[in-house]
């Protein structure tokens, strides 16, 4: 507040208006692996500035998975020696370690997505090789939300020798591609591969029907439609949680929540701080609705933001606590589409 030294009549400037909430990025990736002396790399945008940090030092998988994730539609990569240098990176939003199946590897990038604040989600690579029996023990290893399974590994063309490469940054660089094109509330399936040639192994439809509700992930190829990412499950055994695309979703609501509501912070916690927060929440939402991102066919279905005294106690009042309540209505991918046809009877 300004020192007044005089008596007088002061006019201020006060905002009332609910404050814009800025959606944040999804697509930014973090690849863990060998890369020479470094501990992690600058943001990288192309395989190229990845070549040039490298300055020969470069692991041959490491810089073929780099070149994958950026043909896929890749725009935004952290190389990173181990996890621990990517947690500082608050951006990223998608983690891997391609090529190393080690279920300890796993369980690391599992626990990095899971921290509290970290909004990140974690793809997996089966063992390459894998059979059938193979993969299905390697999934039961794990159960998460936070964390995504794709098998086989992937057959591409590397300077003139087909080479065999771990599915998962070719699926990061899709994640990043189709959340520019479509959206991050979008399944990422159905989606073809550029830079395969064809995949380790041809997964059948009678194979997928045992490995899919298992929650891994296909990559599979159609006759007439290429090579395509044929799946959209987590490790998690919570049905709430079956897709990857409510877990990549929630994470972006809740990072840009977090991150747009700073402002409520040593505000005057009563009614019209309460009024303003839930107007900027239910601005934000009102667009997410409008983009058709959640479920609804008018707003009061889609979502519904709480912070009142039916929140707080005076307890909470009393202690600092602002507490809000929202709720938001996930748009599911239509995993089984069933075709009627019905013959018309003669007349």
């Amino acid at each position: 507040m300004p020192k007044y030294l005089a008596p007088g009549v002061y006019v201020e400037e006060a905002s009332l208006r609910s404050k814009h909430i800025e959606p944040v990025a999804t697509h930014t990736t973090a690849l863990v692996g060998a890369i020479g002396s470094h501990a992690v790399s600058p943001l990288l945008t192309s395989s190229i500035e990845f070549d040039r940090f490298q300055q020969g030092e470069a692991d041959p998988g490491m810089a073929q998975a780099v070149r994958a994730f950026f043909n896929e539609g890749g725009q935004r990569l952290y190389v990173a020696a181990t996890l621990e240098a990517v947690e500082a990176l608050a951006e990223v939003s998608i983690v891997a370690a391609p090529g190393n199946t080690s279920a300890e590897m796993a369980q690391a990038l599992i626990a990095h997505a899971e921290r509290p604040g970290a909004h990140r989600i974690a793809v997996l690579d089966a063992p390459v090789g894998s059979t059938m029996a193979n993969v299905q023990a390697y999934r039961r290893e794990f159960d998460s939300s936070h964390a995504a399974l794709y098998h086989p590994w992937v057959v591409s063309l590397v300077e003139g020798r087909e080479v065999v490469m771990p599915a998962s940054p070719f699926v990061c660089g899709i994640y990043a591609r189709h959340d520019f094109e479509q959206g991050v509330h979008k399944a990422p399936a159905n989606v073809a591969l550029r830079g395969a040639l064809r995949f380790e192994r041809q997964i059948n439809q009678a194979e997928q029907e045992v490995l899919n509700p298992q929650g891994i992930n296909c990559l599979r190829f159609f006759e007439g439609r290429g090579l395509r990412v044929w799946g959209a499950r987590t490790l998690s055994g919570d049905p709430e949680w079956k897709y990857v695309n409510q877990r990549r979703y929630f994470n972006y609501l809740q990072a840009s929540l977090e991150r747009g509501t700073q402002w409520v912070v040593f505000e005057p916690n009563g009614p019209p701080l309460w009024d303003r927060l839930r107007e900027s929440i239910g601005n934000f939402l009102y667009n997410e609705w409008r983009k058709r991102a959640l479920q609804g066919a008018q707003p009061e279905e889609a979502f519904f933001v709480k912070c009142d005294r039916s929140t707080m106690t005076q307890d909470d009042i009393d202690n600092g606590r602002l507490v809000c309540q929202v709720g938001v209505a996930f748009l599911k991918p239509a995993e089984f589409v069933v075709v009627r046809l019905t013959q018309p009877t003669a007349r």
